[in-house]
């Protein structure tokens, strides 16, 4: 039997999945403003993915990488979706992104 795609695919979606609460308690946090962060974390994901010859780290840093890279666009809807009213606002932080 073959789990390389089992274990690989259960990963990817872990690795998925634990964004969303990073990305709704990023944009509570600090707004939007924090998106540079995915996008160089991003990019050092896809750098290390090209560097690293073992294929199962390869292709989770390929995943980390493109979950970084949504994460951006997710950002900016989590701000649509608090202007909304379906998440709070953080009353500590200026609302000016």
């Amino acid at each position: 039997m073959n789990f390389e795609g089992i274990i690989l695919g259960l990963a990817a979606f872990l690795m998925i999945g634990l964004f969303h609460p990073i990305v709704i308690k990023g944009e509570y946090y600090f707004g939007v403003r924090i998106w540079p962060l995915f996008l160089l974390t991003g990019i050092g994901g896809c750098v290390g993915s090209l560097l690293v010859e073992n294929t199962y780290a390869s292709v989770l840093l390929g995943v980390f990488s493109f979950s970084c890279f949504w994460s951006i666009l997710e950002l900016f809807e989590q701000r649509e979706r608090v202007k909304k009213g379906w998440f709070p606002k953080n009353p500590k932080r200026k609302q000016k992104d």
